[in-house]
């Protein structure tokens, strides 16, 4: 029985988040190679790949406010001002998109030189989106890709939105829609903390596993994101994935360290570490 996995590298973890356009190569390296060790040792394992966009999307995405959209219009600006208000815009969405694709060619680099069959599939190529929301995704070629056992790499991206103009679209917006078109079983995410915290950033409690019902215990505590982060931090994650489960039974998502020395190995062959969300 082949098993469908979706891993998420998140940009914590590849990128150093508090200093702009930086990679971790050394960490895209060990991560690499542990996947290519999960992929031979298991050959029913079917995989499709995201990264996040660390300090590398993030940075100009803050800047340029590009996940908000154009730039309203109040009436009183000419035309001239009007103008320049969206060529700004689209000057940041341009610029969203080359920083994400930098980061993307080191992934991609890191996964070639270890000879994981790997192909990079843009959102920004391929998805449009209207008010922030998914409307077409032609997922032929990943499903294509999946099946000629090739993983498929996504990554967050800014897309063209009809009611936005433009917008971001994180690897978990993305991976949500995947899920339910794809039925995954299991969604992992792959980051610098070993979990989810009662209390970030003093981390001074772990939580084993996360419910619908139990998050609103602890969800004061959680917390956005160390760095830069236009997406929303490890609260708007966990939420996202908590509607992901209530809607897809059967399917877990872990949230858990890829620092660790063979985290990702074993979390791939099945073993539950970090922080488990079930229905």
């Amino acid at each position: 029985m082949q098993e469908l996995v979706f891993l998420k590298l998140g940009g914590s973890l590849i990128t150093d988040k508090t200093r702009p356009f930086t990679p971790q190569l050394d960490v895209m390296e060990t991560l690499a190679q542990q996947i290519k060790i999960a992929l031979h040792s298991h050959p029913d394992l079917r995989l499709v790949l995201g990264h996040g966009s660390g300090s590398f999307g993030h940075v100009p995405a803050g800047e340029y406010r590009t996940r908000d959209g154009l730039p309203p219009k109040p009436t009183p600006l000419t035309h001239r001002e009007r103008d320049e208000n969206d060529d700004s815009y689209w000057k940041g969405f341009a610029e969203v998109w080359y920083q994400a694709s930098m980061l993307n060619r080191y992934v991609m680099e890191a996964l070639h030189n270890v000879e994981v069959r790997a192909m990079s599939l843009s959102p920004s190529s391929s998805v449009i989106v209207s008010g922030g929301n998914v409307a077409v995704w032609d997922t032929t070629p990943l499903r294509m890709a999946i099946s000629a056992g090739i993983v498929p790499v996504i990554h967050g991206d800014v897309v063209f939105d009809e009611v936005r103009g433009g917008t971001i679209l994180s690897t978990e917006d993305l991976f949500s829609y995947l899920a339910r078109a794809l039925q995954p079983e299991r969604v992992l995410l792959a980051g610098s903390e070993a979990g989810v915290w009662e209390e970030f950033p003093t981390r001074t409690k772990k939580v084993g596993n996360i419910t619908p019902k139990s998050f609103d215990e602890v969800s004061a505590g959680v917390g956005k994101a160390l760095g830069a982060d236009v997406t929303g931090g490890m609260e708007s994650k966990v939420r996202q994935m908590l509607s992901l489960v209530q809607e897809l039974p059967g399917l877990t998502v872990q949230i858990f360290s890829g620092d660790e020395p063979g985290n990702l190995i074993r979390v791939l062959a099945g073993e539950v570490l970090g922080t488990l969300i079930t229905a």
